[in-house]
């Protein structure tokens, strides 16, 4: 098949050159090419050329640099050991060109081939990740900057057959040269030039894909041209290509693209129409919510094998992590609604955050939290059944107090002076902490007051940037409240209060009018105030109960009862945030309360209680909890309980305690699976019964079910089940006669999947000097690459049964941190250290982490409370021990 040329108008010569190079590998790359000398100090006055993107630089950029447009060819090789060459237009309107301009491009100068800028070819002056553009040829008005380059790999995310970009939130500048800044937003032309097997999609819609003959040293290639995309932010640009099957649907009159790689029948039999359903669902709603139309041009998405995050939502072009959209018929609610929230969140990024954008990363919260808060609304209604409530609390409650416990906790808005720091921004505070801040203003404004409010900052601010300030100016408007006060403790400040109570009056006699006098105080000893809004239930000794809401928008608040409470339950809504206290004897009578959502929130009561030293030590806690494993009817309650329960067995209990208490709990959860009627249970259960097997008898138990594939009584075992077994036995060194692992490699057909087993086999290797070799690897950042499997990995080489020999590992790990900030996605910096330390108990190991601080005073700020926040339960724990 053969293709012809067509004209492409003032890009056209560029393009020309990027086929020509793809089809024919003409010199034009290799020709010489004068670079600047490095000047030693800045060479005019404005934004010095420093690393990264400074405040500065973008503040600057943004007041003089307007409508800018880029038109990007790249040359994908099917061998990832190639280089990717690419060719770039960059089109932009100049209001003052007194001074040079920086385009932002985090790679060696060496990947620089050529710069014209306006026509006229120009000396490469590329230093401190920005090609700095000269004066003499720059424009006031319309400018064009042409620049043949090879990619920087930093963030495309190369595999054996196929790649995916990822550039949040400065990762745009580590492929291609560009503005790399939120408020700058753009419009992208974009070609590619990949292998003939390979799929594509990106942000824009698809104008065609020709078969192109080339020369005998390059393989039959594929040429996509796709059109010119909306104005998007340069972090949310995006392809991805490779070797991915393409599924096409319309849902509701809009025509959708899926690719992934799975090749399971049964996962694709009963996860394709649900995939689809949940986007319509999810647009659908959205767009009644909002008031506004879907905004942008097509709606896509792409399964990731082993992505990063759950999902990314890119304009046109959504990533997900395979795993979590791919269900099979083992799947339980959680997995069901942790799928419908993921799709809901990012179709729900689409208005806020794509459409509107924060107009820098200090409100990248801003986007999250709409996006969370929405998709909690969505999966309401989108999956049936679905207990909102009760799944706001377990989703977002424990996380958020994970943080906000700790000494390193940090406020939702947090300043940011550059861009490359904005990665430590992202946590649970602005996904778990922000949702429950907005359910709590929503609930001060009224739902009506606050749907309009958004609605009038998406139409005000649409296709462009706004503030947090932006939106509360909106809001504060439409409600008597004093938002500006609310939102700085709230918004502005971290932390959490604490609530103590004093029930006033005869505890049998209904003579006298008693009181109930509750009190709030910040955790770290402050005298701020959360207002906010929560129940308390409360049980009178003549079997009567009631609700009441208490508005506590002060220190201090006196409630009047009918008669003397018998008990009372706090936060018995689950919508307060901070320490609640619970009631003596309560973590023995969860099981009573009717209310799930009530019983969830006294689980999360009880553990934070724990954590802090009071009511309960985790021993009494666990056989608390021991009790109501069998007496739990709610699913997601289960998963909470089962987790809490895990948590306390591995971290706070010591050794000893862990061998007393081992076999009562085993056979605790093996008699509770067996009574549970739900499958879905009984599947959390044996997952919990996994973890704990610390004896023989249970080890020996689980052997059988894997070797047999047998899984017990209602019970669905998938191949990642299996797998997931597999590597419990293993870990535990359990002596089968034949070695575990690479039976189970066998087992697996997917491509995918049997790569993953491997990477990990080498971190639960039973020979030290092997996952010695394994963590020396992770030193290099090519070990590195899979993030999630590294994550993964660290889990089980610092699992408690490993840690005698892992420990040692725990120095580098956190001399590495640095290094892995700057070369790992947003998420890793948190998820190496969690993973590292989050099941370490050992007074050496908090003393290692002492060390570190201490000889490191002048630590990055943000790693420093990211550190803070992984090592808080191994502080915890230490503590508890004594």
């Amino acid at each position: 098949m053969t293709f012809r040329f067509r004209k492409y108008g003032r890009a056209g010569a560029v393009l020309l050159v990027f086929l020509s190079v793809a089809c024919h590998r003409a010199p034009v790359f290799n020709t010489p090419v004068t670079t600047a000398p490095q000047p030693e100090g800045m060479a005019t006055s404005g934004p010095p050329v420093t690393t990264g993107v400074s405040e500065a630089l973008a503040v600057a950029r943004k007041a003089t640099v307007h409508r800018v447009g880029y038109e990007l060819g790249l040359v994908i090789p099917a061998r990832k050991t190639q280089p990717i060459e690419g060719v770039e237009s960059v089109f932009f309107l100049l209001s003052d060109n007194r001074l040079p301009v920086q385009l932002d491009f985090k790679v060696p100068t060496g990947n620089l081939r050529s710069l014209s800028v306006n026509g006229q070819s120009a000396a490469i002056d590329h230093r401190n990740e920005h090609i700095v553009l000269p004066v003499a040829a720059l424009h006031q008005g319309q400018n064009e900057v042409k620049i043949s380059f090879i990619a920087g790999e930093l963030s495309l995310n190369r595999n054996d057959d196929y790649l995916y970009t990822l550039l949040v939130p400065d990762r745009a500048r580590t492929v291609f040269p560009v503005f790399d800044q939120p408020d700058l937003k753009a419009t992208f032309k974009l070609k590619l030039i990949v292998p003939q097997d390979w799929q594509a999609v990106a942000n824009a819609p698809l104008r065609d894909s020709i078969f192109a003959d080339t020369s005998a040293t390059l393989a039959r290639t594929k040429r996509y041209t796709f059109a010119t995309s909306d104005s998007i932010s340069t972090y949310l640009f995006s392809f991805a290509a490779g070797k991915f099957t393409r599924v096409n649907r319309t849902m509701n009159g809009r025509p959708m693209t899926f690719l992934h790689r799975e090749t399971d029948p049964a996962k694709l039999r009963l996860s394709l129409g649900p995939i689809f359903q949940l986007h319509a669902d999810a647009l659908a709603f959205m767009e009644q919510y909002t008031g506004l139309p879907y905004p942008f041009q097509k709606f896509d998405f792409v399964a990731i094998p082993d992505f990063q995050y759950g999902g990314m939502e890119h304009v046109g072009a959504i990533d997900y992590k395979a795993s979590t959209l791919f269900l099979d018929e083992g799947a339980t609610q959680d997995q069901v609604l942790a799928r419908s929230n993921l799709v809901s969140h990012e179709t729900a990024h689409m208005w806020f955050g794509d459409l509107v954008t924060m107009q820098w990363f200090n409100d990248v919260w801003m986007k999250e939290v709409f996006a969370n808060f929405m998709a909690d609304k969505i999966t309401q209604v989108a999956v049936k059944n679905a207990n909102y409530d009760l799944k706001f609390v377990i989703d977002h409650y424990p996380a958020a107090y994970g943080i906000d416990r700790t000494a390193g906790a940090n406020p939702i808005r947090q300043p940011l002076a550059n861009l490359q720091d904005a990665g430590s921004l992202y946590g649970n505070i602005i996904y778990h902490k922000a949702p429950i801040m907005m359910r709590q203003l929503e609930r001060l404004m009224g739902p009506e007051a606050f749907r309009d409010g958004l609605r009038e900052y998406l139409k005000t601010y649409a296709h462009g940037n706004a503030t947090w300030p932006d939106l509360i100016k909106i809001l504060d408007a439409r409600t008597p409240a004093d938002l500006q006060a609310w939102n700085q403790v709230w918004v502005n400040e971290p932390g959490r209060p604490v609530f103590t109570y004093r029930s006033l009056g005869n505890e049998k006699s209904d003579r006298f009018k008693p009181q109930l006098h509750i009190h709030q105080q910040a955790e770290d000893g402050s005298q701020r105030l959360w207002p906010q809004q929560f129940e308390v239930l409360i049980e009178y000794y003549r079997a009567k109960t009631e609700h009441r809401l208490i508005r506590m928008s002060s220190a201090d608040t006196l409630l009047w009862l009918p008669a003397t409470p018998r008990r009372i339950v706090f936060n018995s809504d689950g919508l307060g945030y901070g320490v609640f206290p619970v009631a003596e004897g309560l973590a023995g009578q969860v099981s009573a309360l009717e209310n799930p959502v009530s019983r969830a929130a006294a689980y999360v009561n009880l553990y934070e209680n724990m954590l802090r030293g009071e009511e309960n030590t985790p021993l009494e806690l666990l056989t608390a909890y021991r009790q109501s494993l069998a007496s739990e009817p709610e699913e997601l309650n289960l998963k909470l309980l089962t987790g809490q329960a895990s948590a306390i067995f591995w971290e706070f209990l010591t050794p000893a305690q862990r061998l007393a208490v081992g076999p009562g709990l085993e056979q605790d959860l093996w008699t509770a699976l067996q009574k549970n009627p739900s499958p879905n249970s009984q599947k959390q259960l044996f997952k919990t019964y996994q973890s704990i097997a610390l004896t023989r008898p249970a080890q020996a138990r689980l052997y059988q079910i894997w070797q047999t594939q047998q899984a017990p009584a209602k019970v669905k075992l998938t191949e990642d089940d299996y797998t997931a077994l597999a590597l419990a036995l293993a870990v535990r060194d359990y002596a089968a006669p034949a070695p575990i692992l690479p039976a189970q490699l066998a087992r697996i057909t997917n491509a995918d999947r049997r790569q993953r087993l491997q990477f990990l086999m080498q971190a639960l290797a039973a020979d030290v000097a092997t996952r010695d070799a394994f963590f020396a690897s992770l030193k290099d950042k090519a070990g590195r690459a899979k993030e999630a499997w590294v994550t993964a990995a660290l889990g089980y080489l610092h699992h408690p049964l490993r840690q005698v020999t892992s420990e040692k590992y725990l120095p580098a790990s956190l001399n590495l941190l640095q290094e892995i900030q700057l070369t790992g996605d947003i998420f890793f910096p948190y998820s190496w250290l969690q993973a590292t330390l989050g099941s370490y108990q050992s007074p050496t190991a908090a003393a290692t982490v002492r060390s570190f601080l201490a000889a490191h005073p002048d630590y990055n700020p943000q790693l420093r409370a990211k550190l803070l926040q992984a090592a808080d339960d191994l502080f915890r724990a230490e503590k508890l021990a004594h």
